[in-house]
């Protein structure tokens, strides 16, 4: 089905392969990326951050023989109360770049607002529907932030400039960024691990969000499957 997974670190990597049972992956080497090949998907994990996560997966785009037909960005993440609580599962219905821009007398100015670039990616809304419905997932704007929310006001600051996103991460939209130079549709995927606002690491769920994504990739493997057969990239 040629579906391109990139996570941020090993560990959601690997809970995204779990998710296949077929024994262990068979890892594959290309420029800038080692990927996991299982259950028909290839899955990377790219780095942390919006640019090691556009940079590996543009290397994985680009080194591919046969062109993927989908790239998932997915992992663990915070979400916003009340909408996402720990243990849930997330579909972006928009990627948003909530922190490219600039600091102005007047506050903040996406970089579109600047005249220049973009902010946000809009993932197919019928894959999206589909995705929800094989999971009971929440479906909302996934934020991407290259500093994770650690305050109360922050988390309501994003909440005014973006009143329907449910999470925050830090990847998507670089994933986004590589696969639309690509001509490629993408998907994001969040299991939320903690709430957006002030760290608490004592009240972080992540072995229960890893499982939730472990358990969200059996439930959409024939999902995306049908999918991408059918190719309908352009929804």
């Amino acid at each position: 089905m040629r579906v391109l997974v990139v996570t941020a670190v090993p560990v959601e990597r690997d809970a995204v392969t779990r998710a296949f049972g077929d024994g262990p992956p068979r890892p594959h080497f290309v420029r800038g990326a080692e990927i996991h090949r299982a259950g028909g998907f290839d899955v990377l994990a790219g780095g942390a951050g919006p640019a090691a996560a556009a940079a590996s997966a543009a290397f994985a785009l680009a080194a591919a023989p046969v062109p993927y037909r989908l790239v998932v960005s997915a992992g663990i993440g915070g979400g916003f109360a009340p909408a996402a609580p720990v243990g849930s599962l997330v579909v972006a219905s928009g990627i948003v770049a909530a922190d490219l821009g600039a600091e102005t007398a007047e506050g903040f100015v996406p970089v579109t607002g600047l005249g220049f670039g973009r902010d946000r990616y809009l993932p197919p809304r019928s894959l999206v529907r589909e995705v929800v419905s094989a999971t009971g997932a929440v479906s909302g704007k996934v934020l991407t932030v290259s500093t994770v929310t650690g305050s109360a006001a922050r988390a309501a600051a994003l909440l005014t400039a973006h009143p329907s996103a449910v999470a925050e991460a830090m990847e998507g939209f670089g994933v986004a960024e590589a696969a639309e130079r690509f001509g490629v549709p993408v998907l994001e995927l969040r299991a939320v691990s903690n709430a957006v606002g002030p760290r608490d690491r004592a009240a972080w769920r992540i072995g229960e969000a890893l499982s939730v994504l472990t358990e969200a990739f059996g439930k959409i493997a024939p999902v995306l499957e049908g999918w991408t057969r059918h190719d309908r990239h352009l929804d």
